[in-house]
């Protein structure tokens, strides 16, 4: 249970690497106690290191083929279905249908939120006063901490609303049963960690793949734009934060789109051009689970890949596959998807899968090393645009607006005009397309309550809405997920 899994942890330092250059390749190599560490460089450098497990943690594997926690977010919105037969921790998010306090995959998932929390506590506590380093480096490194722990926060208070509000490390026994803490005290101590995270001399970029000042004001703007919608509501002058936010890292003028869809899965690509923030893997030690689980199942008569037998994962309903317009980049074969056509029993049966994450080094090793796309530009310059057009009553005519909307918009369609004005419906119908099963459709869908009737092409209110893959009508009661019943059986200050 997680509170006793924090006084553990509480004494302990994950240490997850030692090498500067590979921070984030290898798997957790050894456990210290805090009184034997924050002594060297080194081990402050490795104890930041630490801290980034929880990017990590939700795409774990479990002992069912092709599972995993994350996948509850693309689950969550009905526009993706499992191929692969699944039991019902699974299909309580596929169709909406029963969800239970007891699924393991909150369990996971609320894990994945206090444990790094923890390491990020301990790190700010130990560090924040050393003279072991200098300041600019000290500085930097609880700048990428800060940033850190606001990441957990944020996506934890959108899946379960009100949670334990903790920015101390456990020390006894006597802080570890705290209470529910209301989400806009839990808001508000994000803005705080990422403005000191703003200010604390990150780089613009990082080739590493450590947090950057683009990462951190990206996710300010995705916050004030969060704060603007549901729950809190807070209206246009955080709509107006979200867009001031968005193009300061726009008139920076140190990211920019990739010219090909091919070149977000081009492994020379990580870490820079239009990746803000990716999750590192490593094909030798700490291996991606997304190319192979998003492989056809049943496997086709001409397999795809060396180990054929571990997809089924996740694939697009046909109903959100065929909103794409033809004539869409992203939807010819092998860019954002791929049709597998079946013979025998099925003569040409079309089904589409994945293509967006696919790894070619994966289809000789049958290992993945490619890193995930936590955070694109492309997902900045829409919320950019849907920002300007909600602070100008729902279409705006602004440049600035337009020209980053139709920067998405004309990688897909190369022989676009730009448009004179646009509206947030059709922002929002691109945050579909262009952002689809990168795990945000579900954050967007809660915090504007509208959802992508894809069937007759329009956004409509998200309660009442039947999604395609669903049998039921979203519901106010699914939009906070449930505290895990471990949870609650340990600590019933969380009822």
């Amino acid at each position: 249970m997680i509170m006793n899994t924090i006084f553990r942890l509480a004494l302990v330092i994950l240490v997850l690497f030692t090498s500067c250059n590979k921070f984030l390749e290898e798997e957790p190599a050894s456990f210290l106690t805090t009184d034997q560490y924050y002594k060297t460089e080194d081990q402050i450098q490795a104890a930041a290191n630490g801290t980034y497990a929880g990017l990590n943690m939700p795409f774990s594997t479990e002992i069912t083929v092709a599972a995993s926690p994350v996948y509850a977010l693309e689950y969550m919105t009905g526009y993706s279905k499992r191929p692969r037969p699944s039991g019902s921790a699974d299909d309580q998010f596929l169709l909406l249908q029963n969800i239970e306090n007891s699924n393991s995959r909150f369990e996971t998932w609320w894990n994945s939120t206090y444990i790094p929390i923890e390491n990020c506590n301990s790190f700010i506590a130990n560090v924040t006063e050393t003279k072991v380093v200098s300041e600019e480096k000290r500085n930097r490194f609880l700048g990428e901490v800060y940033f850190l722990r606001a990441y957990y926060y944020f996506r934890a208070v959108r899946l379960f609303g009100s949670i334990p509000l903790k920015t101390e490390p456990t020390q006894n026994l006597n802080n570890i049963l705290i209470g529910k803490t209301p989400i806009a005290d839990i808001y508000n101590q994000i803005v705080s960690d990422l403005q000191f995270a703003e200010n604390a001399g990150l780089p613009w970029t990082d080739k590493s793949g450590r947090v950057n000042l683009g990462a951190v004001k990206a996710q300010l703007a995705e916050v004030y734009m969060t704060m603007a919608g549901y729950p809190l509501q807070k209206g246009a002058t955080y709509y107006q934060m979200a867009y001031d936010k968005c193009m300061e890292v726009i008139n920076a003028g140190e990211y920019s789109l990739f010219t090909t869809y091919a070149d977000l899965r081009n492994p020379a690509k990580n870490n820079e051009g239009e990746h803000l923030l990716m999750n590192q893997r490593d094909q030798r030690n700490a291996g991606s689970i997304i190319h192979f689980n998003f492989m056809p199942y049943p496997e086709p008569p001409e397999p795809v890949s060396v180990i054929p037998n571990f997809g089924g994962a996740m694939a697009p309903t046909m109903a959100f596959y065929q909103s794409f317009a033809e004539n869409d980049l992203r939807k010819q074969e092998k860019q954002f998807f791929y049709n597998v056509r079946y013979v025998g029993d099925a003569p040409g049966k079309q089904n589409p899968f994945i293509y967006k994450f696919w790894d070619d080094a994966a289809e000789e090793t049958s290992r993945s090393g490619a890193n995930f796309p936590l955070m694109r530009y492309a997902d900045l310059l829409l919320l950019c645009a849907e920002a300007k057009t909600m602070i100008d009553g729902g279409s705006t005519g602004d440049v600035a607006a337009i020209d980053a909307y139709y920067a998405v918009r004309k990688r897909a369609f190369p022989t676009l005009q730009k448009p004179a004005n646009i509206t947030t419906d059709e922002v929002l119908k691109e945050r579909y397309w262009e952002l689809c099963f990168e795990f945000h459709t579900w954050f967007d869908m809660l915090r504007t309550r509208k959802a992508f009737d894809v069937e007759n092409d329009r956004i409509v209110d998200l309660i009442g809405f039947k999604a395609p893959n669903h049998v039921n009508a979203f519901r106010e009661a699914d939009l906070f997920w449930p505290i895990p019943l471990s949870e609650i059986q340990a600590n019933p200050n969380l009822k």
